[in-house]
């Protein structure tokens, strides 16, 4: 036990330097994420909130109204809410969203640029080390990786920083932080402590990765809850752009749009994906599931406005809903404020700890290159 507890010291130690200044820049940008949707909705409050008035346009007036207001990007969403006061947003692709009154089509903003600049930038710096262009694929891989690391180091850190006599005496010093008389010390203190606080939440937000950035980890979810493995569809051609093909607006969408509502009587949003084709996507949040971010998909006949499938998050299989959740459990909104903070403070721990862990790494190799030198000499 003590060779194999060498080991993977050394490898822990060798995994930390490797990776320990992608770690910290992931570290770093996802604290900062941590309440990037709640700072993006403050920053837009007054675009967001409207007046409540007497009765809301229909879904072909409000986009009949953005597309009066800006008529060269074409909408790509149009989500509603049943909070009367919120105002309806547009999503434009590239060109960013707008938001509407719904009670008179008064277009209220395009949302805080200069806000979401900071979070877009930090966004691209969390998942692919802010490269573009042909350069992103590698810095997706690069981020991945060291995310795989990073779980290795939560893992085997715990490990290693169980005492080999399990008394509390011997644990007691590692559970807070304590006065130290050397700069190692310290480091010591901070590494073993931070560690043992933030390492099962590092975990969680490290499995979550994983899931999100590798197709097989995703498959592996369905695998082990014994559900069958879907098959990979491939993007339609410019997926998430737009093309040079006019936007229309469907003589029927009305009628979609009302089916939709009363599909679930209940709904607290109402999402049209757009432009629509052969058939119209609404995703529903019904407001019924524990996950709070759990959505529905109906999916209407354009051509007849008739149901043409129906999803109720509630009979989606374990895999599908244990993954709906790993997306939000990784950002921590999946529990609120709460979840958002905890997961706030294992960030800022976890850049503490590979700043420790650099400290203590550069020692002991400093002091490695010492007692060879001398070595060396004597002979």
């Amino acid at each position: 036990m003590k060779a194999f507890r060498n080991i993977l010291f050394w490898l822990h130690l060798i995994a930390g330097v490797l990776g320990g200044i992608v770690i910290f820049i992931m570290c770093v940008t996802g604290a900062l994420l941590s309440f990037e949707k709640n700072i993006i909705e403050f920053s837009e409050r007054d675009q967001r909130v409207v007046a409540i008035g007497e009765k809301r346009l229909s879904a072909q007036e409000i986009l009949e109204r953005v597309i009066a207001e800006k008529p060269d990007p074409k909408p790509l969403s149009l989500l509603v809410t049943s909070d009367p006061a919120s105002a309806a947003t547009v999503a434009l692709g590239r060109e960013g969203q707008v938001f509407v009154d719904p009670y008179t089509g008064t277009v209220t903003g395009s949302g805080n640029s200069a806000v979401r600049g900071f979070f877009r930038f930090n966004t691209d710096l969390h998942r692919w080390i802010a490269l573009s262009g042909d350069g992103r694929p590698i810095g997706k891989a690069l981020t991945g990786a060291t995310n795989l690391m990073f779980l290795f180091l939560a893992i085997s850190g715990i490990y290693i920083w169980f005492p080999r006599n399990l008394t509390w005496a011997a644990m007691k010093p590692n559970f807070w932080f304590r006065k130290t008389s050397t700069p190692k010390a310290r480091d010591f203190n901070w590494h073993n402590t931070i560690g043992w606080w933030t390492s099962l939440i590092l975990i969680v937000l490290t499995v979550t990765a994983a899931v999100i950035s590798y197709q097989w980890a995703g498959n592996l979810v369905y695998t082990l809850t014994g559900n069958e493995v879907p098959k990979q569809q491939q993007a339609p051609p410019n997926a998430g752009g737009q093309n040079d093909t006019p936007f229309t607006i469907p003589t029927n969408i009305n009628a979609m749009w009302q089916l939709a509502e009363s599909q679930s009587p209940g709904w607290k949003s109402v999402s049209l994906r757009l432009p629509i084709s052969k058939d119209a996507t609404f995703t529903i949040d019904e407001g019924k599931s524990w996950n709070i971010f759990g959505r529905s998909t109906l999916t209407v006949d354009a051509a007849s406005a008739t149901v043409a499938k129906w999803e109720p998050y509630a009979e989606r299989n374990s895999a599908q809903q244990i993954r709906s959740w790993m997306r939000f459990t990784h950002t921590g909104e999946s529990f609120g404020l709460i979840g958002q903070f905890i997961g706030f403070l294992a960030c800022i721990g976890g850049s503490v700890l590979v700043y420790t862990g650099f400290a203590l790494a550069f020692r002991r190799c400093r002091n490695w290159f010492r007692t060879r030198s001398t070595a060396v000499e004597e002979v």
